[in-house]
């Protein structure tokens, strides 16, 4: 550390001309748990347990913390699972074995998986060559990383139609990582181009049932958005058959608003549900799992019987979910639309800080969600509201 301070240094006194400093690390370099085991130590989370077992750090697995499977481990057990039916299936990940879960599927068919190092580009581009080979690819990468390469996803993938399957592992606020890791744009990234066909499950169950989906779907690209950490803890079934394309689902019945929710929002608009029948008010709570294409018939339907609709998204509220439900009725509606308001993260870049905490500061847990729509409801707001 001192040579490289006096390096620097050194180099500040150079300004006529370009440098480059060459510095070799190495991961955990002082730490010998982390040299040991750089990928269980590629970082350590705030309230992250740690005891000493012979005078050595021990920080415990994160399974061994929780009592649920993981959705990135629902995610490479049903890949692993649909193997064997789909002998063209592979896998491709870009320098995140471990993270997506791919390493799994990776020891069980060594010969149809593909690391390619971190190039998102590449991986995706790469995905379409193997889907044009007639191999059925999965992509599985974390939703902030793809962003880079979303040139590929328009060029490459978009506009050929190829069915390509994206897993987009920690969408939504992902925690401890911080800004650069939260996977809060890819509702809106991926909402805007053609021939997508864009998913998020509202637990584990459903995610298999999406992947199977799919797996099956060849009429164009398909991505799947999915949370980071432990799952709903519901069991899963042994329904296998494609959900149909652009369905919608209404869990909870009501007559005084109707709550849109995507994802890992469907269970905090539930609670909020029961928060506000608690305050006497009733509202309708829809499983908007299709985010590309939308459930046009039932979103009328239900827009023609409601006076306020209201959509929760852990994505930015800038173009996201939200954004589509109101173009889709500001176009078939018009005036005659019922008020809308957009929940979703500020438009700004969203802090560390755990999801729960997060989630709470940000206006997405069940009680923000609740008292938004008692807000709604109880005062004259324009057509449509952005929060």
């Amino acid at each position: 550390m001192v040579s490289l301070v006096r390096l620097f240094q050194a180099l500040k006194r150079i300004d006529d001309e370009p440098l480059l400093a060459h510095v070799i690390t190495r991961k955990g370099r002082g730490f010998a748990p982390a040299e040991q085991s750089p990928t269980k130590w590629h970082g350590v989370s705030a309230g992250t347990p740690i005891g000493i077992d012979d005078d050595k750090l021990v920080r415990p697995d994160e399974d061994e913390r929780r009592s649920v499977r993981s959705y990135t481990e629902i995610f490479v057990d049903t890949l692993i699972e649909a193997a064997p039916r789909y002998p063209d299936l592979v896998a491709v990940t870009a320098a995140m074995p471990s993270g997506t879960g791919l390493l799994k599927f990776g020891k069980a068919y060594p010969e149809r998986f593909y690391d390619v190092g971190i190039s998102e580009e590449f991986a995706v581009t790469f995905a379409c060559g193997l889907a044009r080979g007639g191999k059925r690819p999965v992509c599985a990468i974390y939703s902030t990383f793809l962003q880079r390469a979303f040139d590929q996803l328009i060029h490459d993938v978009g506009i050929q139609r190829i069915p390509v399957v994206f897993a987009l592992d920690r969408s939504g606020l992902v925690g401890a990582d911080g800004e650069t890791h939260q996977g809060v744009f890819d509702l809106s990234y991926l909402r805007m181009i053609p021939n997508f066909t864009v998913m998020a499950p509202k637990d584990e169950d459903e995610l298999r049932r999406m992947l199977l989906t799919a797996l099956e779907y060849r009429d164009g690209p398909t991505a799947i958005r999915y949370p980071r950490g432990g799952a709903m803890g519901v069991p899963l079934s042994s329904d296998s058959t494609p959900i149909p394309i652009g369905s919608w689902e209404i869990l909870r019945e009501g007559t005084q608003a109707v709550v849109l929710a995507v994802g890992a929002m469907v269970p905090e608009a539930m609670k909020a549900a029961q928060l506000l029948r608690d305050k006497g008010i009733s509202v309708c709570v829809v499983n908007a799992r299709f985010i590309r294409p939308m459930d046009e018939k039932l979103l009328t339907a239900l827009a023609r019987r409601a006076s306020l609709i209201v959509t929760v998204e852990e994505n930015t509220a800038a173009g996201g979910f939200g954004g589509g439900v109101v173009e889709f009725l500001s176009q078939r509606l018009g005036s005659a639309a019922p008020r809308v308001r957009i929940i979703g993260l500020p438009d700004r870049f969203v802090e560390h800080g755990s999801q729960k905490e997060l989630r709470a500061r940000c206006g997405l847990d069940a009680a923000s969600i609740a008292s938004r729509v008692a807000d709604s409801l109880s005062q004259a707001e324009p057509k449509f509201k952005i929060v």
